[in-house]
């Protein structure tokens, strides 16, 4: 699958579609969620892109979703579902979803599908993904200005390359302005479970943690961070509703301009498939929402680093950088190519952990 992505990724095939015919109703826009809708989290950003198209098209679309879909099974019947009842563009936004929205767009070539944080095209799907890692780097940055004990706590979904990217990076930031920095992570092969995202937080700050990050789809490790009085680092989106003193930053994607850009390319009848990776420079990724317990200082500094990834002075996996059993795996002044980064299969030094429990 690792080498598929990479490969995928590369590859500079681009496909059209007929002109969509356009017609005096609306065009239904269909989005399916991986997790309940709250007030924050990776569903939620999703849901602020979904207002975002209602907004800036009005009238001329309507826009629905379906919370809480299983990848899977689940999510092949509502994505067919969707497509059956005249959405001619479905985003689906979650890795899962991926070889569902593949089978169903077979059976609907009308219909444009947009796989967010897929990897597989096909004439009518279109890929999307953001650079998580930019921002990871950046909150590390942070957390090892702010941890007193030099150990920070992740709490992490599933072993996929897209987390390892993330939990790699966040240690690499901690441990630029911190070289003591060590990080300990827990594997939950949950993207959704609130029970167990925050026994795993409770579970890391009785192992001396004092600073946490996750990689899951609630708020409920800030939820813990705050109960403890430790600091964490929210990500998907701001939650200092839930964690006011906890929160150091968050990590936010930006999905709306994305999302408005292929709707109106829909309706324009200028749709085509393609693969698109955007970070910080692009505007998917943004750092910020400093909580009342981290210095100007701090503050600045991290902000003055978003600006060096922007503009491509800094690059967060370059070399030397060794994986945690020691064996060096990006030589010194080296910066992984994007096949290595979409390819990763290693834990940096300082982490403390496996590629899965």
């Amino acid at each position: 699958m690792v080498k598929n992505l990479a490969a995928a990724v590369m590859a500079a095939s681009v496909f059209s579609l007929p002109v969509f015919a356009q017609k005096n109703e609306a065009l239904k826009v269909g989005f399916v969620y991986v997790a309940p809708l709250t007030d924050a989290g990776w569903v939620r950003q999703h849901e602020e892109a979904r207002l975002a198209v209602q907004s800036a098209f009005g009238a001329r679309v309507k826009t629905s979703y379906v919370e809480n879909v299983a990848e899977g099974p689940d999510a092949e019947r509502v994505i067919r579902d969707l497509a059956a009842t005249g959405h001619k563009l479905i985003f689906t936004p979650s890795f899962g979803y991926m070889e569902p929205t593949l089978k169903v767009a077979k059976d609907f070539p009308d219909v444009r599908f947009e796989s967010i944080t897929g990897y597989k095209t096909a004439p009518n799907v279109a890929v999307a993904n953001a650079r998580y890692y930019e921002g990871r780097y950046l909150a590390g940055i942070a957390a090892g200005r702010m941890s007193k004990t030099n150990l920070a706590g992740y709490v992490a979904g599933f072993p996929i390359p897209e987390v390892l990217q993330g939990i790699n990076a966040f240690t690499l930031g901690m441990r630029s302005v911190n070289p003591k920095a060590q990080v300990k992570v827990v594997w939950l092969n949950a993207w959704f479970d609130p029970g167990k995202e925050r026994d795993a937080a409770m579970s890391l700050f009785d192992q001396g943690v004092d600073v946490i990050s996750f990689h899951t789809a609630s708020t409920a490790v800030m939820a813990a961070a705050q109960e403890r009085g430790k600091l964490a680092v929210a990500y998907h989106s701001d939650m200092r509703k839930v964690a006011p003193d906890a929160q150091i930053l968050a990590v936010t994607h930006q999905w709306g301009d994305y999302y408005k850009r292929r709707t109106q390319a829909v309706l324009e009848g200028t749709w085509k498939s393609g693969n698109v990776w955007g970070g910080v420079r692009e505007g998917m990724i943004r750092v910020g929402w400093f909580g009342p317990r981290v210095p100007k200082a701090v503050q600045d500094e991290v902000m003055a680093r978003q600006k060096d990834i922007a503009s491509g002075k800094l690059k967060p996996f370059v070399g030397p950088i060794a994986d945690n059993t020691g064996k060096l795996v990006v030589a010194k002044a080296q910066a992984l190519t994007d096949p290595q980064i979409l390819a990763m299969n290693f834990l940096v030094s300082g982490v403390q952990g496996k590629l899965s429990n």
